[in-house]
């Protein structure tokens, strides 16, 4: 699996996350849940967008070797 790939995977998996994440606070509104979000959901984010930048920076290294090595 490439870089774009790995990528793509992540944020589709992220926005299901997401989706079922919202589907979940309409049942389960309370103070756990809302402890849940900033224990957990709130810094898997905050991972996510720092993950997505650094592929995509390895993404651009990976093009410019290769165009060094041709």
């Amino acid at each position: 699996m490439g870089v774009y790939e790995g990528r793509g995977l992540l944020s589709k998996s992220h926005k299901q996350l997401q989706l079922r994440w919202q589907e979940a606070k309409s049942d389960w509104n309370d103070s756990a849940s809302e402890n849940f979000e900033k224990k957990f959901l709130e810094p898997l984010e905050a991972d996510l967008r720092s993950a997505t930048t650094a592929m995509d920076h390895l993404a651009s290294v990976l093009v410019q070797v290769r165009r060094d090595c041709q």
